[in-house]
Parts: structure tokens; C-alpha cells; sequence
């Protein structure tokens, strides 16, 4: 008997376990589901976040930075982000899907939307390949998301917006306001999936956030994500 259970052990339960506490501690995978990151992240992309670093920010241990690339939680009083379905199955109770955004404004920070330009205490943010291929695109500079009133962040939290600035193609702090950091799992430091994907993908401006479709040669495509 103790011969099955030291091999039960050693051949399941033990990598088991290893799993659990490194998936849960040390690092874990976040799939990009949708293209409101695009062109930043592309749908389907594995994003690498460290849990170590997340827990450490909710303890006070360091900060986020501008630019930086999270996972987080939407806030719970906003209730168009609860969600029942997953993969086509109706769920028995409702939860708060992780999203992935980029890091806008930082604690103390005044953010605005004009006609589609952030501004960051009053000085235009430099999203120089974001407004690129937007305007190219469908930019949006009509809606109430093109056109935000300033928002003050308060302490340990951060404003939080998808590189996606098509009309409706992000939901992010412009809708449900400054994200708390205990609600951030981490941030994304590196893509690891695909391999092998096209420079680029062709958004699909309506309806918004629809899958687009590949645009340009392909390419290797793991890669650190730096602000």
C-alpha cells in the first residue's frame, strides 16, 4: 500500500501540486481573446505574466509603469462585465472575465480623451503606432469614449484603455473607470504563441471588435513586451 501511494505521489500528485503552486505563485498564461489590443496584441496571442511580480505590487512591493501591458479583473459594481458564457456553454452563475489593457494613467494622474487623443496631465500621450494605424482605419473621434471628461486616478489604482480606438472596439477604464491593483494579476511580459504569425491583422471596424483577418508577411512572433 505505502509502495502505491509513494507512486501515486511521485508520478501524479506531486507534479500536480508543482503545477498548482507554480501556476498560482510563480507564473501563469493569459490567451488574447478579441482585437482590443490590436495593434499591439493580436487575437489568440499566449501572454507570459510572473504572479510573483503581481502579488508583490498588491502588497505595495513596486508599481505598474505607463505602457506597461496587464491582466486584470474589471470592477465588480461594473455590471456589463459579468459574463455567463464561456465557449458557447451558458454557466449557472455569472463571473468577471480577465481582460488585457495597456497601463494609461498611474495613481495621481489626470486623463483625458479628445476627439480620440489621450492626454496624460494635460500633455498629449505619444501612441504613435497606435494613432497610425487607427487612422489609417476607423479611428474614433465622435463618440463618448473619443471624448472622455478628465478622470483624477486615485491612489493604488491605475487607468487602464485597449490600443483598439475604433468606435466600440475597447471596454475599458473610459467605461468602468480606474482599475484597483489588487484586481491586476500581473503584468504581460512576453508573447509566446504563436510561433509564427503575419506582421500584422486587418481590424474589422463593423461591427467592432470582430476577428480580423491576417495583413502582411508573416513573421517571428515571440517577443518581450516592453512600453
Amino acid at each position: 500500500m505505502k509502495v502505491r501511494l509513494a507512486r501515486l505521489w511521485r508520478e501524479w500528485l506531486s507534479p500536480l501540486a508543482f503545477a498548482l503552486l507554480f501556476t498560482q505563485f510563480a507564473a501563469t498564461a493569459v490567451r488574447v481573446d478579441g482585437t482590443s489590443m490590436l495593434p499591439g496584441l493580436q487575437h489568440g496571442e499566449l501572454l507570459v505574466i510572473p504572479k510573483i511580480e503581481g502579488w508583490a505590487h498588491t502588497l505595495g512591493l513596486g508599481t505598474y509603469r505607463r505602457g506597461d501591458i496587464v491582466v486584470f479583473k474589471p470592477p465588480r459594481d461594473a455590471p456589463g462585465e459579468w459574463r455567463r458564457q464561456y465557449r458557447g456553454m451558458t454557466l449557472p452563475w455569472s463571473y468577471r472575465p480577465y481582460l488585457v489593457k495597456r497601463v494609461i494613467g498611474l495613481p495621481g494622474d489626470t486623463v483625458q480623451v479628445e476627439r480620440g487623443t489621450v492626454t496624460v496631465n494635460g500633455q498629449m500621450l505619444n501612441e504613435s503606432r497606435t494613432t497610425v494605424y487607427w487612422e489609417g482605419r476607423c479611428l474614433d473621434t465622435v463618440s463618448d469614449l473619443a471624448n472622455t471628461p478628465p478622470v483624477t486616478v486615485p491612489a493604488g489604482m491605475y487607468f487602464v484603455i485597449g490600443d483598439n480606438r475604433s468606435p466600440g472596439g475597447s471596454l475599458d477604464s473610459r467605461v468602468f473607470g480606474p482599475v484597483s491593483t489588487a484586481e491586476i494579476a500581473g503584468r504581460a511580459v512576453a508573447s509566446v504563441w504563436p510561433l509564427v504569425a503575419p506582421a500584422t491583422e486587418q481590424a474589422s471596424c463593423d461591427p467592432p471588435n470582430a476577428p480580423g483577418s491576417p495583413d502582411g508577411a508573416t513573421h517571428w512572433n515571440p517577443r518581450l513586451l516592453v512600453p
